[in-house]
């Protein structure tokens, strides 16, 4: 599975998804997706650092976390708060700006997961500007290089 396939999934209006099998367990995946500390692992956008990243080791409800970012050559850190959390199957957590980052995991066998990997921006209160400046296209190009390297990851 070095050449994972990640395909386009329709999800409403103001959302970007994609999706990706991943030859693993959800709950094996699930470990890796839910540890903010892991992140930089996997992120394909080139924006999260690899310090500083603060906060529990496993996400859950209402948890809160603080991730390194650099972009246009500008480091700064934000901190997220999950916003949905079922274990071995969803983690979705929302940035300060409003916008969520939602990985729905579903075990399509014991050694198989569909990841859905999803930029929810419908949350803020002009979701079009996100558009016009392009970044709805850039998180879905960021989104298919993390699921790309989180399929690679269980090759």
């Amino acid at each position: 599975m070095a050449d994972a396939t990640v395909t386009t999934v329709e999800s409403g209006p103001h959302q970007v998804s994609r999706r990706v099998r991943v030859n693993a367990s959800a709950a094996h995946i699930f470990g890796l997706v839910a540890n903010p500390h892991r992140h930089p692992e996997l992120d394909g956008s080139g924006t999260v650092r690899e310090t500083p990243v603060t906060g529990p080791d496993t996400l859950g409800p209402g948890a809160r976390f603080s991730v390194g970012m650099k972009q246009f050559g500008v480091p700064y850190t934000i901190t997220s708060t999950v916003t949905a959390f079922e274990d071995n199957k969803v983690v979705e957590w929302q940035h300060p700006m409003g916008h969520r980052w939602r990985r729905e995991l579903n075990e399509t066998s014991p050694t198989e997961t569909e990841v859905t990997e999803t930029f929810d921006y419908s949350t803020i209160k002009v979701p079009r500007i996100i558009e016009i400046l392009g970044y709805d296209k850039k998180n879905g190009a960021g989104i298919e290089s993390t699921l790309r390297a989180l399929a690679a990851r269980f090759a």
